[in-house]
């Protein structure tokens, strides 16, 4: 498609004739008319590239006729169709022509599917700013009126979202149209309307005059709120925040709050969710007064409100609140209006309410003051750490560091801690499992000191649980303590710890010595494996345990990568092939699952150099070596220059690979020639052997080649 017609072609191009200028549309109409959706769907995201192609006027009178006329397709590609056309004014001619687009874009808002329409009406308002104030009176605004008086409540419930963007620009006369088209939606008898209107009605009151506000929107809001049907008034609620925002105190007083203490109390808990949600937005619109006087005991119902959800979405509000609430007295406020219902919360029914609570909670320490947050918030905070729920306890650590600020890290650890290290050691495992799975959290707020001190011990211990579960789990965490510690902590605390381990009589506790070897050797590093905890494991590869013996083998193939070939070769092949001898079936059987596994690890350094330098010198050769014209004769009749490749016969001749050897002339190469490039192909497989050996870590050019032609590579 995008071939067929690109920029130049068309009948825009010079030369192109009528033919093939129609070639683009044709294809369109083809593509678009498929029973695959799939190439409707490519066919509309190419629809730039076809109006570049045809250009800008048969765009207008061809394209989007034709699209206008063909809107009856399924929602992805209308919903295609609809972004594109929003970017469409600059292949349609510019503002100038920006209405040609409007036919489609109004077709598309009137469509069933939501999000469908709710593209067209976002492609109309980017349009509508691109429209002459004498433009939009004349094509947009005309549209506006036709969605709003349309028979579907779809075409409707477009329109409520267009009305602020033709309103700043219309002339008097009209905007007083639009008014009374906005109060005709408010008081549709579609909900799905009323919904549109409520949802829209704050956007519309930012871009009224103030006389306009108080006249016609706040009686609107006021009808809104009181709606049959909840769904309007919690739409309703979201427009006070912008209606409060435009209004004085007085104003505010008289107009509004009525209508807000009405939602705050409302028989449906949809509602009364919404008022709780929007609570700091509309705490800060109508100001610190009106706060102290409505909201503080509107917040006090919702807070203890029969339904959890609205409970839980006072919760998450208790801390902006709080921030909010005026300098002076604000102290007071909390402790005398606020925080006697959020000790209700902590022991709260639902879990939900809860785990709300404890993500905010904290953060009226830094407000509070340490006195206050000894006293009368660290009790709270200990209830919640002992909670049976797993998220009330995460969101309490993970916000320690707020209190930290306040009270210090003593006053902290006498506090709190305890109460950590009582559900570290708690008799059911799963309450252990939670804790350690908060461990690196609550290691990154404290320090690596404070945690040395008070935590490591713990850590320690988890290692040798008798439930196998914990034991997995606090492997994992020391390797996540690795990561955030470094290693140089590992070497000195943690790795002589695990170690000592390797002795312990309880095999199980051995073998826990290797799960948590295979975690930390990634995250140590080769130096400390190679040195601290490979002769460990070595060492256990001679226990008395067959599972300890078969978790030796897979614990040196888990660390097999991270050591040196020399370790590999010398110290870990001998101890597994000789594990691969074990008496117990599954020990030989990881044994030889890690030998086979680390094969290419264990070929001896010679060989490893010389099959470099064999097949270096075989590549090279191959490009040196190459076929005799008819007017030269071979120094050797009967050469093939990739004889080399095959296996080799005892024919008497001399191989390419073996004159090189033996410094006689090549049988493939012509007479004359046969030392320069032999002594260049040399010179290049030496080179490149050498950066191999390198890349392996080896030190080549310190070896001396073998001159002996007759052995073979192993032997070498």
């Amino acid at each position: 498609m995008a071939g067929a017609a690109g920029p130049g072609t068309g009948p825009g191009a010079a030369g192109g004739d009528g033919d093939d200028s129609l070639y683009p549309i044709a294809v369109l109409i083809d593509e678009l008319r498929n029973e695959d959706v799939q190439l409707r769907l490519n066919s509309i995201k190419k629809l730039s590239t076809i109006a570049l192609a045809l250009g800008v006027e048969r765009t207008r009178t061809e394209l989007l006729p034709f699209l206008t006329d063909t809107i009856y397709d399924e929602d992805e590609v209308l919903l295609a169709l609809a972004e594109q056309l929003g970017n469409f004014t600059g292949l349609v001619g510019g503002p100038d022509f920006a209405h040609c687009l409007l036919p489609p874009l109004e077709s598309l808002a009137t469509v069933e599917e939501t999000v469908v329409r709710d593209k067209a009406v976002e492609s109309l308002r980017q349009i509508s700013q691109e429209h002459t104030p004498v433009a939009l009176e004349a094509h947009f605004v005309p549209l506006v009126k036709r969605l709003a008086s349309g028979d579907w409540f779809t075409s409707r419930t477009s329109a409520c979202g267009l009305f602020s963007v033709c309103y700043p620009r219309a002339s008097n006369a009209v905007r007083a149209e639009i008014r009374q088209h906005f109060r005709s939606l408010c008081s549709d008898d579609t909900p799905m309307v009323r919904r549109a209107a409520a949802s829209k009605l704050g956007e519309f009151a930012k871009v009224l005059e103030l006389d306009s506000v108080k006249s016609e929107i706040v009686p609107l809001f006021t009808n809104l709120a009181s709606d049959e049907q909840d769904s309007v008034r919690l739409l309703a609620v979201e427009a006070c925040v912008s209606i409060a925002q435009l209004l004085s105190q007085d104003d505010l007083e008289a107009l509004v709050m009525p209508t807000l203490r009405q939602a705050a109390e409302d028989k449906s808990w949809r509602v009364r969710y919404m008022v709780a949600d929007k609570f700091s937005e509309l705490q800060k619109a109508v100001g610190p007064k009106i706060t102290l006087n409505d909201l503080i005991p509107a917040f006090q119902n919702l807070l203890k409100d029969c339904e959890a959800e609205v409970r839980a979405a006072a919760a998450h509000k208790v801390k902006e609140l709080c921030e909010n609430l005026p300098t002076e007295g604000r102290e007071t406020i909390i402790m005398n209006q606020i925080l006697p219902y959020i000790k209700e919360l902590v022991s709260d029914t639902n879990q939900h309410v809860k785990s709300a609570l404890a993500s905010v909670i904290m953060g009226l320490s830094t407000i509070l003051g340490k006195e206050n947050t000894i006293e009368h918030l660290l009790p709270l905070f200990l209830a919640q750490l002992k909670d049976e729920c797993p998220e009330v306890r995460l969101n309490i650590i993970s916000n320690l560091d707020c209190v930290n600020e306040v009270i210090g890290i003593r006053q902290l650890s006498q506090s709190l801690l305890p109460a950590i290290v009582e559900l570290a050691e708690d008799a059911k495992w799963r309450v252990r499992l939670a804790i350690i799975e908060y461990m690196p959290l609550l290691a990154g707020q404290l320090g690596v000191e404070f945690f040395d001190e008070k935590l490591n011990s713990l850590c320690m211990a988890w290692l040798v649980d008798h439930v196998y579960a914990i034991r997995e789990a606090a492997t994992n965490n020391l390797m996540k303590l690795v990561q955030k510690f470094g290693t140089e902590w590992a070497q000195n605390t943690i790795v002589p710890r695990v170690l000592v381990m390797a002795n312990d009589p309880n095999y199980l506790h051995r073998m826990t010595t290797l799960f948590c070897i295979n975690a930390l050797s990634e995250a140590c590093g080769q130096e400390i494996t190679t040195k601290q905890m490979l002769p460990i494991v070595l060492k256990m590869a001679g226990d008395q345990v067959a599972n300890v013996r078969f978790n030796v083998a897979k614990s040196l193939q888990k660390i097999g990568p991270i050591l040196d070939t020399n370790a590999l070769q010398e110290e870990v092949k001998p101890v597994l092939q000789k594990l691969g001898q074990d008496e117990d079936m599954d020990v030989k059987y990881f044994a030889q699952e890690a030998i086979s596994g680390m094969s290419f690890c264990f070929l001896p350094w010679a060989v490893t150099v010389l099959l470099s330098v064999s097949l270096v010198v075989a590549q090279r050769l191959r490009k040196l070596d190459f076929p005799v014209k008819d007017s030269e004769e071979p120094c050797a009749p009967g050469a093939d220059k990739n004889h080399f490749l095959r296996p080799r016969e005892d024919t008497g001749k001399v191989s390419a690979f073996d004159a090189k050897a033996r410094d006689l002339p090549s049988p493939g190469l012509k007479c004359g020639q046969g030392a320069a490039q032999r002594n260049r192909a040399a010179r290049v497989a030496s080179e490149e052997a050498v950066e191999a050996a390198q890349f392996r870590g080896t030190d080549a050019a310190k070896v001396s080649p073998c001159t002996d032609h007759n052995c073979s590579l192993g032997q070498c």
